[in-house]
């Protein structure tokens, strides 16, 4: 796994052992990235989930003014900061996904583009309980970007949706405010 393009381009990112984290591909990132065009440069994004940081990193290399990556296993997390050495913009955050939105909200922080990627099995569940927190945190004109199994979509109930994809088994879904 690669970073695509932009100032880090080739950059080998690691993957922690084991099948509990699940990167999103090379073709998919390409594919996303290309949906987002213009609207990542300059951007402040959240990596929700963040994992091996690959969505984020592939942001900070295509000129995002920051990312902050939310993941709360420690395995997760050291491999992690490994694949951002060397990469300027982002900020590790080990917390749960509900608790770090609880906080943004506190403190009114907000992003332009929200990368929201929870292990296949619980987006079901975690969608509809995160969603009103993500539309929260979503900045004016900003978009929520969910990846899950195209079997068992991550539903938004609060926030529109303008677009999806699918690639495989993987659905990839772009989500405004209302």
């Amino acid at each position: 796994m690669r970073v695509i393009a932009g100032a880090h381009r080739g950059r080998r990112l690691h993957a922690p052992d084991g099948l509990d984290t699940r990167p999103t591909t090379d073709r998919v990132r390409e594919a996303l990235f290309s949906i987002l065009g213009p609207r990542t440069p300059g951007a402040a994004i959240l990596d929700l989930f963040a994992g091996t940081g690959a969505l984020g990193i592939e942001a900070l290399s295509r000129g995002a003014a920051s990312v902050t990556f939310v993941d709360d296993d420690p395995a997760v997390l050291r491999v992690l900061a490994a694949n951002l050495q060397g990469i300027a913009g982002g900020e590790v955050v080990r917390r749960d996904a509900r608790a770090f939105l609880r906080t943004a909200r506190r403190d009114g922080r907000q992003y332009d583009l929200i990368f929201l990627d929870p292990p296949y099995r619980l987006g079901p569940q975690l969608g509809p309980e995160l969603s009103e927190a993500v539309a929260a945190a979503l900045a004016p004109g900003g978009l929520v970007i969910s990846e899950s199994d195209r079997r068992t979509p991550l539903s938004l109930p609060d926030l529109h949706l303008d677009d999806e994809r699918r690639y495989g088994k993987t659905l990839i879904r772009l989500h405004a405010s209302h």
